[in-house]
């Protein structure tokens, strides 16, 4: 079997005029052409055992079970590749559910089309369904769970974040077209002379001077300050000697970070030696020339949601931990908490699975 093309629809196409996110794959069957289903031994059993989920498919018979019915009955490997296509993003928490197949009107040429939630993933799905689909015909290995993991990667990297993303569902959900403009978080909103463009959380009505401000975090804390708000006490720092200057001011426990940071990175805290103030300026450098060293403060840390002026509600941000039993490593008492099924890969569930990296080690 060979791909010839892959071409990705936005909006209104010839297959569906609701569903605007199709991938259209044109594939030629080549010598599977005269080869359905129901002539390849096995086929059947090996398929329905790389894809137990897929019972659910109830395909034109209506029925759960519909579509391996139609594997026993015979058909072709456009088919099955269009049902396999939708499964791999489904199992990689990406609910698609449409997908059409059918001749080009040359003789073992097909167009296989599925729909996406995210672009990319969309692609390697439907190329790695063809991988799959070979694999089970020649009856060779295929490591699927590779495949979902790699879904759940380009998931990540290029899905809106979950500022971004309830924005637009919510658009979606009123009836307001929505257009992403880049891999980012740039999404304009509407048409034509009522469109608005967002990013993140930034709106096209958000002043260019509020920006600037939120994004340097020493005027931030200067202005919250005069504001009579409670800020920690700090300076921003360039270089090791200022470090060790702002050490001796303010002592430990301290925060380095950058000073126009986002997301955490280059954050280190609760620094109480000099060794390990050393190694968090370092860090917060790679974002940066200045960083602010502050006051370490513990208590809760709140995320505050804003709308036209007025407080909405309040995420309480808590950072992942597990409670020893006297008897599990920390391995397993990780593991035993990940299974806890609120929690996924990146932000697919309510909650994120506890990975191991530098800052857990610490």
């Amino acid at each position: 079997m060979k791909i010839i093309e892959i071409k990705v629809l936005r909006g209104p196409n010839y297959w569906s005029v609701r569903r605007n996110k199709l991938i259209q794959m044109k594939l030629d069957l080549e010598d599977m052409e005269q080869r359905p289903t129901n002539l390849i031994p096995g086929f059947r059993e090996r398929l329905e055992k790389m894809f137990p989920t897929m019972y659910e498919h109830r395909c034109s018979e209506g029925v759960p079970g519909g579509f391996f019915s139609r594997v026993d009955e015979g058909t072709w490997m456009g088919h099955v590749i269009e049902h396999m296509a939708l499964e791999m993003q489904t199992l990689a928490g990406m609910d698609t559910g449409f997908g059409r197949t059918r001749g080009t009107g040359v003789e073992g040429e097909y167009y296989v089309c599925i729909s996406y939630t995210e672009e990319d993933a969309g692609i390697y799905a439907a190329k790695a369904a063809v991988r799959a689909a070979q694999a089970l015909t020649d009856n060779t290995e295929y490591l699927l769970e590779d495949d979902i993991m790699r879904l759940r990667e380009i998931r990540e990297e290029t899905r809106l974040g979950p500022s971004t993303g309830s924005i637009v569902e919510e658009a979606a959900k009123r009836g307001i077209p929505f257009i992403r403009l880049n891999k980012s978080s740039l999404v304009q909103l509407g048409y034509g002379v009522h469109q608005k463009r967002i990013r993140a959380t930034i709106a096209s009505t958000t002043s260019n001077i509020a920006v600037d401000i939120a994004c340097d975090k020493e005027e931030t804390k200067a202005l919250l300050e005069a504001a009579e708000i409670p800020v920690p006490s700090g300076t921003v720092v360039r270089t090791e000697a200022g470090l060790e200057e702002a050490i001796e001011k303010f002592g430990y426990p301290l925060v380095i970070k950058p000073i126009d940071g986002n997301h955490g990175k280059g954050n280190t805290t609760n620094i109480t030696t000099w060794e390990q103030a050393l190694t968090a300026f370092e860090a917060a450098q790679k974002y940066g020339r200045s960083s602010i060293v502050e006051k370490f403060i513990t208590g809760y840390d709140f995320r505050i949601l804003v709308i036209n002026y007025k407080f909405v509600c309040a995420a309480l941000r808590t950072p992942a931990s597990v409670t020893g039993d006297g008897q599990s490593t920390i391995q397993q008492l990780i593991d035993k908490t990940n299974s806890d099924p609120r929690r996924g890969y990146g932000h697919e569930k309510v909650l994120t699975q506890i990975t191991i990296d530098q800052f857990t080690h610490k």
